[in-house]
């Protein structure tokens, strides 16, 4: 087996965990929320309209949206809570549903015979009409458990822990192994647990009672084992295959750092969902062990989420761009010199979040205007202005936010860009869409490998369309007063240049290595 299968193994107690952790404990939430509901649905043409309409627009909501919606009403908290209350909601429907069916489906002659026999409501709906229904019921909750396993790999970007960080970290990262990992064990969780409901539901219908407590019991063995590593808090595969280069040489630094600094704090660090900032987040972490703390990695976050998280201190720590705070934090639209951006940054995050910049990385990650080198020579482009002509008949791509965001709507009114068509896309994928000729122009990152690897050309903004993206390491309200943390930080603003960014980054997308092991890499670089 290669070292990468065993580095993606070693991560699998914990996220299997977190997976099975949501998924238990919103199932078994929306199956308390939906029998009530359901019994009261079956009673009532007019609770049943209600009931069933507000359910039901529900699940019509994006299970990603509904995720991300969840983050601002709760105000700003990230992590479990967000993700168990959507996927709660998430799995409704289908037990609702399957609840009104299976008791308006109960034969009314069983029904009237419980009441020439005297039972009350209560009686009939317990010792009658519920165990005749029950296997309907079952099949309904079968449908919502491969929903909410399924649904649950998409709760990454909210902060919560599950076999979605593979496969969004193995995506960014160009990490197939990730990915598989990611789906592989998704899909046999939903088919373990779709097969167990199964037996529960034919052991009902045979009326076979040993049947379900067999399967009942199944089930709790499967949660039990799942969380058993995690809790025991040790992986075998960890300490069998510590041999690699990269461990080495983490434990070779560690020995002739000062392993005390920041010893006996747990410090929780956040990233966005793309190469640079998996490098960036792994780079802090390998550090920050080095001088005692125990850090635990929130990967994979969207930039208000993020933020959010800091502001509360869900997240303590995270690199960040100046340009970004600007347009999507401070909401402003016009884009003064990098300097005097910088310094009005930093007092907004101080005076009315709480949150420390300490500084800069030392280099900028900027939006950029990207094109074929062929093509751009064809058109006679070299800068944004030179597209104004060719606008309305070129596709221009940009990442998931990139056209939402006011970089886009400055540079569009600045050149007058009237784009033929705008494509949102996984920067993953903007890349190479744009080398293969499937869009013309992309929003590209200036520090990202692929650009000179693909031979593309970023074209100058002679008018300053876009900000500057200088890096800022930011430190929420409770981590800029940890003992030793700013101290133990400070050494790495301006160590970091726009070339070693590069190369880690095309380390990752390019040469298939790990966020992690390039991030070791641009530390031996970085630091003494």
């Amino acid at each position: 087996m290669s070292a990468e299968f065993y580095e993606q193994l070693a991560l699998l107690p914990d996220l299997l965990a977190g997976h099975l952790l949501l998924t238990i404990t919103a199932l078994s939430t929306g199956i308390l929320l939906s029998l009530p509901l359901g019994i009261a649905a079956a009673r009532s043409e007019r609770v049943s309209k209600v009931v069933l309409g507000i359910a039901g627009t529900i699940q019509t909501i994006p299970s990603i949206a509904l995720l991300a919606l969840m983050v601002p009403l709760l105000a700003g908290t990230i992590g479990f809570l967000p993700a168990f209350i959507a996927l709660s909601l998430y799995s409704i429907l289908p037990i609702l549903r399957n609840t009104v069916t299976g008791l308006l489906g109960v034969d009314a002659s069983y029904v009237e015979a419980a009441r020439a026999v005297g039972m009350t409501d209560r009686q009939r709906l317990v010792k009658v009409e519920l165990p005749l229904a029950f296997p309907v019921i079952i099949a309904g909750i079968r449908t919502s458990a491969v929903w909410v396993v399924g649904t649950a790999t998409l709760s990454t970007p909210v902060g919560a822990q599950s076999l979605g960080n593979y496969i969004f970290a193995g995506l960014q990262t160009r990490n197939v192994t990730a990915v598989l990992f990611g789906c592989f064990f998704a899909a046999t969780l939903a088919i373990v647990l779709d097969q167990v409901l199964g037996l529960i539901e034919r052991s009902a219908r045979k009326r076979d009672a040993r049947g379900s407590v067999f399967a009942s019991v199944g089930l709790l063995v499967i949660f039990i084992a799942g969380l058993a590593p995690s809790i025991l808090g040790s992986f075998e595969f960890t300490r069998q295959h510590d041999n690699r280069p990269e461990t080495i040489a983490a434990s070779q630094d560690l020995q002739s750092s000062d392993a005390t600094l920041l010893a006996g704090q747990t410090i929780v660090i956040g990233s966005k969902p793309f190469t640079e900032q998996y490098i960036l987040s792994e780079f802090l972490a390998a550090y920050l062990r080095e001088k005692g703390a125990q850090v635990e990695l929130k990967q994979g976050m969207g930039t208000t989420i993020l933020f959010d998280a800091l502001t509360n201190s869900t997240v303590d720590l995270y690199v960040e761009y100046t340009g970004t705070i600007w347009s999507a934090i401070m909401k402003r639209d016009s884009f003064p010199a990098r300097r005097p951006m910088q310094i009005e940054i930093e007092h907004l995050l101080y005076d009315e979040f709480n949150i420390l910049s300490l500084g800069g990385l030392g280099f900028e990650n900027a939006y950029g205007f990207a094109m074929r080198r062929n093509h751009a020579r064809r058109l006679g482009v070299s800068s944004i202005s030179d597209l104004t002509a060719h606008a309305p008949s070129l596709t221009f791509a940009g990442d998931l936010e990139f056209f939402s965001r006011a970089e886009w709507h400055n540079v569009r009114d600045t050149y007058k860009l009237s784009a033929g068509s705008q494509r949102s896309m996984d920067s993953t994928f903007m890349y190479q869409a744009v080398r293969d000729g499937e869009v013309d122009v992309i929003s590209a990152y200036t520090t990202d490998g692929r650009i000179d690897a693909y031979d593309l050309i970023v074209l100058d903004d002679p008018r300053q369309g876009l900000p500057p993206y200088d890096t800022l390491i930011l430190l929420s309200p409770d981590a800029r007063k940890m003992t030793g943390l700013a101290k133990a930080l400070s050494p790495l603003v301006n160590s970091i240049t726009q070339s070693a960014m590069r190369k880690a980054n095309r380390q990752v997308d390019l040469e298939g290595q790990s966020a992690a092991a390039a991030a070791l890499q641009l530390r031996q670089t970085t630091l003494p």
